[in-house]
């Protein structure tokens, strides 16, 4: 199928919504049913069919054939939020004494899940650096169940290798995660891969907005069963109608989001790497970059997520630069039209190193680092409002 069809047209069927273009919100939170054989049907096969919107809804069921289609995925589950669908799929799968491998750097919410929540309840982690692979099996122990890959993060932009991981998985009966926000499933396919399962952070791409909160968990049928039949539905992180149908739309026009946003940034990133006060970029999408690759095999493009280092002497040069950036709003998050910056001095500066910052955010990272989404807008003009800014530091 391709990609037009499931965007535009994959599981809208028309004839149950008026014939509409677009699909109606189905806002119901309840389902009702003819009979009690009818309901009997249904229940305990919330999977297929609604019952309760806490499971499914028609809505939803649309943006789940969408993103399942997208990923090469059997099935799809959609949460409330990114970290919701990273904790289900980690839950799901592992049990006290169990032993987790991460990638190292990963989305915070996946570092407290595994640092802060689940050592609470006997889960044992250890977290490695992904650029080489071999580190992944180095640390197997007998109880491992479990690997987390981010490819590349979303902080310092480090890969792994995903097909040689998921190799090294499958030899030891390992389930595999990879979250695969930064790159959207148009620029990477990690089930082709070998991984097991995908998640996303929909805030991000997916929804394109910033206007919805959401994520994403495909793979199996098998294993999206499994993940809905306990976690999904116990902790009842499910979207509403509304915003499954606002990231409905948000799909709609992906894929020329997303090549806009990869040709911003690769404009972007040439001009800041031969600048005289930038002293890295990290994207993967340079030359210089150590992993590129990597990055140009198992990657189609490169998305618009980027980190700098400033040649900045303090923390007032870094803050001079970015209080006068005009085109760069001052935010968490990425994904969106708008470009954005995430200056790192903002979140440790008055937090102990030791503490991880606001939101496990890490305290080790560079005080002269800002990481930059670059949007939708003209290339040119961010390029001339990065070159104010920098004469600034």
């Amino acid at each position: 199928m391709d990609l037009s069809e499931i965007l535009t047209h994959l599981g809208e069927d028309r004839g149950h919504g008026f014939d509409a273009v677009v699909p109606p919100i189905v806002q119901s939170g309840n389902f009702t049913y003819p009979t009690v054989a009818a309901m009997r049907a249904v229940v305990g096969n919330e999977f297929d069919r609604p019952l309760y919107t806490r499971g499914y809804n028609p809505t939803v069921a649309m943006v789940r054939k969408k993103i399942a289609a997208l990923e090469h995925a059997e099935d799809a589950l959609v949460f409330s939020s990114g970290s919701a669908a990273i904790a289900a799929a980690v839950i799901a799968f592992t049990k006290a004494g169990d032993h987790i491998v991460c990638v190292q750097k990963p989305y915070s919410w996946t570092r407290k899940l595994l640092a802060e929540l689940l050592v609470r309840f006997g889960v044992e982690h250890t977290f490695v650096d992904g650029t080489d692979a071999e580190n992944y099996r180095r640390a197997i122990k007998p109880n491992t169940s479990f690997f987390i890959l981010e490819s590349p993060n979303s902080l310092t932009f480090e890969l792994q290798d995903i097909a040689a991981v998921c190799a090294i998985a499958k030899e030891h009966g390992i389930t595999t995660l990879c979250d695969n926000s930064f790159n959207s499933p148009l620029f990477q396919s990690p089930i082709l891969l070998g991984c097991d399962m995908i998640a996303h952070s929909a805030t991000k791409y997916l929804n394109g907005h910033s206007d919805v909160v959401a994520g994403v968990l495909a793979g199996s049928h098998e294993r999206m069963r499994r993940v809905m039949s306990k976690e999904f539905m116990t902790l009842g992180a499910c979207p509403s109608p509304h915003d499954a149908w606002l990231l409905m739309r948000g799909l709609r026009t992906l894929p020329l989001r997303m090549e806009r946003s990869a040709d911003n940034a690769e404009k972007v990133a040439r001009f800041l790497a031969s600048h005289p006060k930038v002293k890295r970029v990290h994207w993967p999408g340079l030359d210089s970059h150590p992993q590129h690759s990597l990055a140009m095999k198992q990657m189609k493009r490169v998305a618009g997520l980027m980190s700098i280092e400033l040649n900045a002497p303090d923390v007032a040069a870094v803050e001079r630069f970015c209080d006068s950036l005009k085109r760069f709003l001052i935010a968490v998050s990425w994904g969106g039209y708008e470009s954005l910056q995430w200056p790192v001095c903002a979140l440790q500066a008055s937090q102990p190193r030791s503490s991880g910052g606001p939101s496990g955010y890490y305290a080790d990272l560079p005080f002269d680092m800002v990481r930059l989404y670059i949007g939708l807008e003209d290339a040119d003009a961010l390029i001339a409002d990065l070159a104010q800014a920098l004469e600034r530091v």
